[in-house]
């Protein structure tokens, strides 16, 4: 799926969850909710959670796209990021099974976004270097 689809703030949110490694990302667009969308994302451990959630509040900062209010402290297993129009969730993968949003918006339009595979040419070449003796 193409991230052009999308205003610029939200691609620059999920492009800031997938560079760190975020799983099971996914966009909400809601019906007529109090925010226009939902950015779900997992992290598979607390540093991750944190890690995806500056990632995101420092690439929309930059955009001069600043959070109006967050939940969640370090080692939560949910974080929250409301931007007015965009809420975003990280979650921990057992958080994210228990609340399961998916299913309580399931009349929202939805985006899943595959987990980006690192570049063939760099697996390899490391790959092949470290089997060679």
């Amino acid at each position: 799926m193409k991230l052009d689809i999308f205003r610029p703030e939200i691609r620059a949110a999920v492009e800031a969850a997938q560079d760190k490694q975020a799983v099971d990302l996914t966009v909400l667009k809601l019906p007529s909710a109090f925010a226009d969308y939902f950015l779900l994302a997992s992290g598979q451990s607390a540093p991750q959670i944190l890690a995806i959630a500056g990632a995101i509040e420092e690439r929309l900062d930059r955009q001069g796209i600043h959070l109006i209010h967050r939940e969640g402290k370090a080692g939560a297993e949910w974080l929250l990021l409301d931007y007015g129009f965009l809420v975003v969730h990280i979650f921990s993968q057992r958080a994210r099974q228990y609340y399961d949003l998916e299913r309580l918006w399931r009349n929202a339009e939805r985006i899943d976004f595959p987990f980006p595979e690192r570049p063939a040419g760099k697996r390899g070449e490391s790959e092949s270097s470290a089997a060679q003796p």
